[in-house]
């Protein structure tokens, strides 16, 4: 008895060569939630230059779009005050893990940005169309139309936006833009004749300047999701924001946020 009392001591507490295993550890990884709630501070990301997603007026710097109010709501919910944290969309990654809560504004989901970052449930299907003037409607509603020698094709830097441009219209002319506030300036101007951007960009440009046309939205080149960015690995702080997201589409607060924008166009 004493022995196979003292072999299963033995069987029970030590490695290879009699080292005493390290107990297992039942703990879980803190959760960025956890700091949310304890500094009652929400540290979002957004680029300040998407409408109707996410604008900060150079006068009163202040930010409004669809996802502002959301994220508005979300820390209204969180009791927590938010820190704008400035970003570009070329820097965006690099910014968000940098330390920011929450990336808001417009984000299409993509594998590449998955690989640093989780995403909340999606807020929208849609996919990338073009804009131009109304009477050029029927001139750019093909990728082939757009993708021949002369025709440029403008893009902010940095983005989902050049990267379809540069895949799809080698043979055109493309034009990077710095000010996404101003990029559809430049089509009314005539210093470029189209953009392929957000669906759901398109429709509100084309709500607010009237030489501007929608190209066939509702039937985009390609398909994507819009998510919030979230912390890679933290699950607890991405099931919080779902449920959150989950309501916020049942109870009127989604709705409420988008109406000012598409008025009654559901995207």
């Amino acid at each position: 008895m004493t022995g196979l009392m003292a072999l299963t001591a033995c069987g029970a507490g030590a490695g290879a060569g009699g080292a005493t295993a390290a107990p297992a550890s039942d703990e879980q990884p803190a959760s960025r939630l956890d700091g949310i709630i304890d500094s009652g501070t929400l540290q979002v990301c957004t680029t300040g230059d998407y409408r109707p997603f996410t604008y900060l007026d150079p006068e009163t710097k202040e930010y409004t779009g669809i996802d502002i109010a959301m994220v508005e709501d979300l820390a209204e919910n969180l009791e927590a005050e938010i820190e704008w944290v400035p970003t570009t969309w070329k820097t965006l990654m690099e910014d968000f893990t940098g330390g920011c809560d929450i990336g808001v504004g417009g984000i299409s989901v993509s594998t590449a940005r998955a690989e640093q970052a989780f995403y909340s449930d999606p807020l929208m299907e849609e996919g990338k169309t073009p804009i131009t003037l109304c009477e050029n409607v029927e001139k750019y509603d093909t990728v082939e139309e757009i993708n021949q020698p002369g025709v440029r094709s403008i893009t902010p830097i940095g983005g989902t936006n050049e990267k379809f441009a540069q895949a799809n219209y080698p043979d055109g002319e493309i034009i990077q833009f710095e000010d996404n506030n101003a990029i559809f300036d430049e089509i009314i101007a005539g210093r470029a004749d189209v953009m392929t951007t957000d669906a759901s960009e398109t429709v509100w440009v084309a709500n607010e300047k009237p030489e501007l046309c929608a190209v066939h939205p509702e039937d985009p080149f390609d398909y994507f999701e819009k998510a919030y960015l979230l912390p890679l690995g933290d699950v607890v702080l991405k099931e919080y924001v779902d449920q959150w997201l989950n309501m916020a589409k049942h109870d009127g607060t989604y709705e409420e946020a988008t109406k000012p924008w598409f008025g009654d166009t559901k995207l």
